[in-house]
C-alpha cells in the first residue's frame, strides 16, 4: 500500500489544508502525518480528515511538534538522554503523539528511540562517510575507524538499549488504547538507538507483544549498507517476522537519503520482496523534491510494482 508523507511539504505552508491539498493532487489520498508539525495546522488538516478526503495510515513522533520547539526536530527529546527530566518529556510528548493518532485513525506510530550521548555523530557516521565519498571505504584506515566505532558502540550501548526497552514497556498500554502499533524506526546514524544487534533484540524481546514492531526505513539502511555496516537485503530478510511497513525513499550514492524512489541506488527489485503486499510503504521525501520528479516517478512505481498498490483488508 503506498502512502506519502507530510514532510515533504509541511515547511511550505502555514494552513493544514493547503498542505493535504497539494499531497492529494499528486495523487496520494492515503498520508502519514508527520513531525514538525505546529498546532496551528491542525484545525485544517481535521478539516480534510472530516471530509473524508484523505486516510491517515500512520503518524510520526511527534505530532505535533513540542509548541516550543520551532523546527522541524523529531529528536529534540529522547528517551536516551542522560537527564531524567528530558527522558519524562520525550514519553509525555508521546503520549500526545497518540492521542492524535487515534483522532486520525491511524495504524501506527513511529519511534525515534534516541542516541548515544557520549558518541558524537561528526566523531563517528560522519567521520566514515567523509572518507567513504573520498573513495577511502577500502583502506586500513577506513577499517580500523569501522572498528573503532564498533568497539566504542559495543561498550556503551547497553544502557541506552535498556532505556528504550522501558520505555516502550510505559507504551504499550497507551499504545493499546489508541489502537495502534508503536513502530520502532531503523535509523542512519550508527550512535542511534537501536543499533541492528539491538533492534533485534527488542524485536524479540516483544516478539508476543502485537503493539511493538520494526518499520524499516530504505534510505536510512541504505546508507549504513554504503558504509559497509550491513547487507540491506540480508537485513531486511532477518527483520520480516517483524516488518510493519516502511519509509520509502532512494539514496545517491553515497550517503543523500530522502530523494524520489526510482531516482538513486536502491535496489528495490531484490527488497521488495521482504514486503506484504497491504504493509504501508509512505513515501518520505526530502522538501527539495520537486513536484514533476514526484509525479513521474509514481506513475513509473505503479507500473513497475503494481503489486504494492494493494488495500489492507477492512
Amino acid at each position: 500500500m503506498l502512502a506519502f508523507s507530510t514532510c515533504w511539504n509541511n515547511a511550505r505552508h502555514t494552513d493544514g489544508e493547503h498542505m493535504i491539498n497539494e499531497i492529494l493532487e499528486l495523487g496520494f489520498d492515503t498520508m502519514e502525518l508527520s513531525h514538525g508539525m505546529t498546532v496551528a495546522k491542525l484545525p485544517g488538516i481535521q478539516r480534510a480528515f472530516d471530509a473524508g478526503r484523505f486516510n491517515c495510515v500512520g503518524v510520526h513522533n511527534y505530532f505535533p511538534s513540542p509548541t516550543e520547539i520551532m523546527i522541524d526536530a523529531p529528536d529534540a527529546y529522547q528517551y536516551s538522554a542522560d537527564h531524567s527530566p528530558e527522558r519524562s518529556r520525550a514519553y509525555s510528548e508521546t503520549l500526545k503523539t497518540l492521542e492524535m493518532a487515534k483522532r486520525f485513525n491511524a495504524s501506527y506510530v513511529v519511534l525515534h528511540m534516541g542516541s548515544i550521548p557520549n558518541m558524537p555523530h561528526r566523531d563517528w557516521t560522519k567521520l566514515l562517510t567523509k572518507k567513504l565519498m573520498n573513495g577511502g571505504q577500502l583502506s586500513d584506515d577506513y577499517a580500523d575507524d569501522k572498528l573503532a566505532a564498533v568497539q566504542k558502540r559495543e561498550k556503551s550501548g547497553p544502557r541506552y538499549y535498556k532505556r528504550a526497552i522501558d520505555v516502550l514497556e510505559r507504551l504499550i498500554e497507551p499504545a493499546k488504547q489508541a489502537g495502534v502499533v508503536l513502530a520502532v524506526e531503523s535509523r542512519s546514524k550508527y550512535e542511534d538507538v537501536p543499533d541492528e544487534r539491538e533492534m533485534v533484540a527488542l524485536q524479540e524481546h516483544f516478539a508476543d507483544c502485537p503493539q511493538i514492531g520494526y518499520w524499516h526505513d530504505f534510505g536510512h539502511v541504505g546508507l549504513k549498507h554504503n558504509l559497509g555496516l550491513l547487507d540491506h537485503d540480508q537485513w531486511l530478510a532477518k527483520m520480516e517476522p517483524y516488518l510493519i511497513g516502511a519509509h520509502l525513499h532512494d539514496v545517491q550514492w553515497p550517503d543523500r537519503d530522502h530523494r524520489v524512489p526510482l531516482t538513486g541506488s536502491l535496489p528495490y527489485d531484490q527488497l521488495l520482496k521482504h514486503f506484504k503486499p497491504e504493509m504501508p510503504l509512505t513515501w518520505e521525501l526530502s522538501p527539495t523534491r520537486q513536484t514533476k520528479q514526484i509525479e513521474n516517478a509514481v506513475k513509473l512505481w505503479r507500473a513497475k510494482y503494481p503489486e504494492t498498490l494493494k488495500e489492507p483488508a477492512k
